[in-house]
């Protein structure tokens, strides 16, 4: 199986190089050139274009940031134009409802089958081979790229036949971790406004309650104010958040709590910090509360 691969960041390069490992054959292709090289000396062919990684390709699996790269990879780049009829797109990456839909007609006037199965999990996890996959699309067609998934990640969870089902999921989720953080980042200024350490709470309170990734993970980062370099941006936390009301507002779904994320989010953005880590979304609170961006 000839696996063509787009989009090789901080995600994308090691979901890559364990495909390599697994013995599938890549053609890789990234819009700066240095992940490409590093993938290609794993072993995979690298590519100029997103045509030239898809060309001949039987599964194109897509990790890009947004629907607007997406679009220019996949459309203006030309790498749906170049897979043969009946070759499979995995869109791995976290988009709109609308995209997914816009995709699916895409590929159904090529005579391509699509899949969605963006992924649960931080930059180690993706090393590790330990991912969530969340997948919706055609039955046969996702058992056909269930091999790549079980590389790729710990369990595949399917959702539908419909891609944009996986999407609306992956919102969701993406939605409840800028909510685990936001919580987290009030209850530390709370806690350091009566003069017990943020960090010592965020210690106690991953511990003893919430031990589980998204708290343990982002609740560390806030306790040590360690945001770079970012496992996820924060700005990509902010196109989650719009993307995940606009998921409701299309299914008349009143999301109160989101606009407070969306709103600050935009705060944080205000403050030139969408580079850093979504952890970093904790200085909006402790800003508010007068702490000078500190929460120990």
């Amino acid at each position: 199986m000839t696996i063509g691969f787009l989009g090789l960041g901080t995600m994308g390069a090691p979901m890559a190089i364990n495909l390599i490992k697994a013995g599938f054959s890549l053609q890789v292709w990234n819009r700066s050139r240095g992940p490409v090289d590093t993938v290609a000396k794993a072993g995979a062919q690298a590519c100029d274009t997103p045509a030239d990684a898809a060309r001949g390709a039987d599964v194109l699996i897509a990790m890009l940031a947004d629907d607007d790269t997406s679009r220019v990879v996949l459309n203006d780049g030309g790498a749906l134009a170049a897979l043969a009829r009946g070759a499979i797109v995995v869109n791995m990456a976290t988009v709109s409802l609308d995209f997914a839909r816009e995709m699916q007609a895409k590929c159904d006037a090529l005579g391509l089958r699509y899949v969605a199965a963006p992924v649960l999990g931080r930059v180690n996890v993706a090393e590790a081979g330990k991912l969530n996959i969340l997948a919706a699309g055609a039955p046969d067609t996702l058992a056909q790229v269930q091999p790549l998934f079980d590389v790729l990640g710990q369990r595949t969870w399917r959702f539908g036949d419909v891609p944009e089902q996986a999407n609306v999921v992956k919102l969701a989720s993406n939605f409840m971790i800028a909510s685990a953080i936001e919580t987290m980042s009030e209850a530390a200024a709370l806690t350091q406004g009566h003069g017990v350490p943020g960090a010592d709470f965020l210690d106690m309170i991953t511990t003893a309650v919430f031990a589980v990734p998204a708290y343990t993970g982002y609740g560390g980062a806030i306790a040590k104010q360690v945001f770079e370099p970012a496992g996820f941006k924060l700005s990509l936390g902010a196109k989650d958040v719009r993307l995940a009301l606009l998921a409701g507002e299309a299914a008349n779904v009143p999301m109160p709590f989101g606009t407070v994320l969306r709103d600050n989010h935009l705060d944080s953005l205000a403050h030139g910090e969408g580079h850093l880590d979504w952890a970093a979304l904790s200085k909006v609170a402790a800003r508010r509360a007068g702490q000078d961006d500190t929460t120990d």
